[in-house]
């Protein structure tokens, strides 16, 4: 009998995620997305799934209502640090969502970008697994998402403080391999105690590397796609040796997108709801709407780009390809660009948008609401990233019925398949500026023919993205290593 199955009797099986993202509570890329839905649809699979990240100072935390469960202190170093504990009182995102808070180290609002970092992180990976030990809590999966909790299995398996979970199956996440979490071994000092024999398992070439620790030291370990799975063998920022040698607990599983979040039929965000029936006359609305408020043409096709302005989503490339685009249509495209990021590609980008360039736009900064609104608005949505794990944008574009033009790297070779092998979207291989144009210049040619691309958005808005099979993927996982 599936070890799912066992909550029918007196067992309901129970998964920690740890993660330092999760939507609606604090977002700076796609791992809070898939946090904030995985465990949702794995509650309704029949597990307990729950999350526990940083407190933040953020809206969602002010908003809602939390319980204090549980309050402790440790020693990090010679440093005495006290935490407390918080549940959502209500569970509305449909999963048990906890909080930790230490004053000083975890009670800022921002995600990312202190200086102590580092420490922060180790600081919340000590906190939770104290928090375990002093309530005696054993769940039957820790799922820890990428290097920010990469301690963590080795704690649980060699630490002396955390002795009663050793024995407790951990499965990896790698979200993005590139971020690592190196630090200089003057900071095993900040450690709790463990077995001094293992510290190779901390070590990459001559660093502590939480990520590598990780990937060592866990019971399997997923990439967010099968793509990018075998890419990391290639090339993983100094670890592709580590990725191939225990690929043997490898496995991709590509990231499902919330369909009661990212779906234009019921979006609250919009101007104008739609289904797959009425996906031309309902982005059209929406696309109205937007050129009430922003610098574009509602009669031209839209181009849109959303995302970070950094180097690894190709966000450096944007400056070139608006003015060769420019070049060519003369005004008879539309672009719109939100994002931030790298101040040298948004100053670039803003020398255009104060040039004046026809039908272009430009947000910067990030809003949910108005890339709901784009991703309703747009014909097309680029994607030239150099490096995409998965890539979410893409699925939420096709749900919304609007065309991908990607890079074909990682996730996003294995989800848009490309319209000359009857699939859906637009792939080009390469990062030259003539290449990226050619292909837009290929999905503008078919939206010229609008009774197929009418008949592409339908079949792209019907294609099954959910987290539903995804989640599913992963419980199979949780059972193989139980």
């Amino acid at each position: 009998m599936p070890l799912t199955q066992i909550k029918y009797g007196l067992i309901l099986m129970k998964v920690f995620h740890l993660s330092v993202e999760c939507y609606p509570v604090a977002k700076v890329g796609g791992l809070a997305d898939v946090v904030g839905a995985l465990p949702k649809y794995q509650a309704k699979l029949g597990w307990e799934a729950a999350v526990v990240m940083p407190w933040y100072d953020r809206p969602f935390v002010r908003d809602h209502a939390f319980t204090v469960v549980h309050e402790g202190s440790f020693y990090q170093g010679s440093e005495l640090l006290n935490f407390t504990v918080y549940k959502e009182a209500e569970d509305i995102l449909g999963f048990g969502l906890y909080l930790i808070k230490i004053p000083g180290k975890l009670d800022r609002q921002e995600v990312y970008c202190y200086a102590d970092e580092g420490e922060q992180f180790m600081a919340f990976q000590h906190a939770v697994l104290s928090w375990f030990k002093e309530k005696a809590i054993r769940p039957d999966i820790v799922h820890c998402h990428d290097h920010h909790v990469g301690l963590i299995p080795f704690l649980m398996k060699y630490s002396h403080d955390y002795i009663h979970l050793a024995d407790v199956k951990t499965v990896a996440t790698v979200h993005n391999g590139q971020y690592q979490g190196w630090t200089t071994w003057n900071k095993a000092v900040l450690l709790p105690a463990y077995d001094s024999w293992k510290w190779g398992l901390l070590d990459w070439d001559g660093l502590i590397n939480p990520l590598a620790a990780m990937i060592k030291c866990c019971d399997a370990y997923t990439t967010v796609s099968e793509g990018y799975l075998e890419e990391l063998y290639v090339e993983a920022n100094g670890l592709q040796q580590l990725f191939y040698d225990e690929r043997d607990k490898s496995v991709g599983i590509v990231n499902g997108i919330d369909w009661e979040i990212w779906d234009p039929a019921t979006d609250y965000t919009l101007i104008a709801n739609y289904d797959a029936k009425q996906a031309f006359a309902g982005k059209l609305k929406n696309k109205e709407a937007l050129a009430t408020q922003y610098n574009i043409d509602p009669k031209l096709p839209l181009l849109v780009f959303i995302g970070r302005f950094a180097t690894e989503k190709g966000a450096d490339l944007l400056p070139d390809i608006i003015l060769e685009l420019t070049a060519k249509y003369q005004g008879r495209l539309g672009i719109f660009i939100l994002g931030a990021g790298d101040p040298a590609i948004q100053s670039r980008v803003k020398l255009l948008v104060d040039a004046g360039v026809e039908n272009l736009d430009v947000f910067f900064g990030y809003d949910e609401n108005l890339a709901h609104w784009l991703y309703a608005s747009a014909d097309f949505l680029l994607m030239p990233s150099r490096v995409e794990p998965c890539g979410l944008n893409q699925l939420y574009a096709m749900k919304y019925g609007t065309l991908p033009v990607v890079h074909r790297v990682g996730g996003l070779r294995d989800t848009v398949i490309d319209l000359d092998n009857d699939g859906y979207g637009v792939g080009f291989d390469g990062l030259t500026i003539p290449v990226i144009t050619e292909a837009i210049i290929r999905a503008t040619t078919f939206y010229a023919s609008k009774k197929q691309f009418e008949e592409n958005q339908r079949k792209m808005m019907r294609l099954d993205f959910s987290w539903d099979k995804s989640a599913a993927k992963y419980i199979s996982l949780y059972n193989q290593i139980m």
